[in-house]
C-alpha cells in the first residue's frame, strides 16, 4: 500500500512509468529509474502544465512502494493552505516527492518549513523528487538556501510530447477502458480542444462517460454535440 497523506490522496494504479508515454524524456525516465533504484539521492523535473511531472512522481511513488519501501507524494497545490505540520515527519519516508513547488512562492512559512525537511531528509539519507513549471531559480521561492539545495541533484526539463505522441497516448488509453475511439475523433480533439495532456485526459475521461450514458461510439458528431451541450 502506498504512504498516504492526509486529505486523503490516493494514487491511482494505472500511473507508472509504463503507462508514460516518453517521447523525447528518455533521459528523464532514465534519471527516475537511477533515482528509484537508490542510485540518485535527488532529482528535479520541471515543465509547462500537462508535460506529465506529476504523473513520473506519482509513478516513482508506485515503483518504490512496490519494492516494500515508503513513499510520499504531496502536491502542494493541494496542501499550501493547510498548517505546515503537515510536513512533520516526511523525513522518514524512503522517497519523499513534492509537487508544484511555485505554489510556495511568496508563502514564507512554507519556504521555511520545506527547506528544515529537506535538511532533515537529507541527514537521513532519503531520496528526494521535487517538480515545478519552472527551474529551482526561476519558482519565485524568495529563500536563498531552499533554491540552491534544490538545484544540488540533477536537473531536467520534461517535454511536451508531439501531437503524434499525444494521439499515441489517447488511443492506449481508448484500448485500455474498451472504447472505440476512431482516428478522426482523436486528432480532432488534439486540434480543437487544450493540447496539454491533462486537459485532454480530463476531456476524454467526460466523453467516455457520456459515450457509455448515451450508448454512442465517440465520432465527431457525437463529440462536437456532447461539448457543444456543455459550453451552452
Amino acid at each position: 500500500m502506498l504512504s498516504q497523506l492526509p486529505l486523503g490522496l490516493v494514487i491511482p494504479e494505472r500511473i507508472n512509468l509504463e503507462s508514460f508515454k516518453p517521447g523525447d524524456n528518455a533521459v528523464v525516465i532514465d534519471a527516475i529509474q537511477r533515482l528509484c533504484s537508490g542510485q540518485l539521492q535527488q532529482l528535479y523535473l520541471w515543465g509547462v502544465s500537462g508535460s506529465g511531472k506529476s504523473h513520473l512522481l506519482q509513478a516513482a511513488c508506485q515503483l518504490v512502494s512496490e519494492q516494500g519501501q515508503t513513499v510520499a507524494y504531496l502536491p502542494l497545490k493541494e496542501f499550501r493552505d493547510h498548517p505546515v505540520d503537515v510536513l512533520t515527519g516526511l523525513e522518514m519516508m524512503q522517497l519523499l516527492c513534492i509537487d508544484d513547488l511555485g505554489c510556495v512562492a511568496g508563502h514564507a512559512q512554507w519556504q521555511e518549513a520545506l527547506f528544515n525537511l529537506y535538511n532533515r531528509a537529507r541527514e537521513q539519507g532519503r531520496r528526494m523528487l521535487f517538480a515545478a513549471r519552472q527551474s529551482p531559480a526561476e519558482t519565485g521561492i524568495e529563500l536563498p538556501d531552499l533554491v540552491s539545495r534544490l538545484g544540488w541533484g540533477e536537473v531536467y526539463t520534461v517535454q511536451e510530447l508531439s501531437e503524434p505522441d499525444k494521439l499515441a497516448v489517447l488511443r492506449n488509453r481508448a484500448v485500455g477502458q474498451g472504447l472505440d475511439l476512431p482516428d478522426e475523433t482523436a486528432s480532432y480533439l488534439i486540434r480543437r480542444y487544450p493540447r496539454d495532456m491533462v486537459s485532454l485526459m480530463a476531456l476524454f475521461e467526460s466523453l467516455d462517460q457520456a459515450s457509455l450514458a448515451a450508448s454512442r461510439r465517440l465520432t465527431v458528431p457525437f463529440v462536437k454535440q456532447v461539448l457543444g451541450s456543455a459550453e451552452s
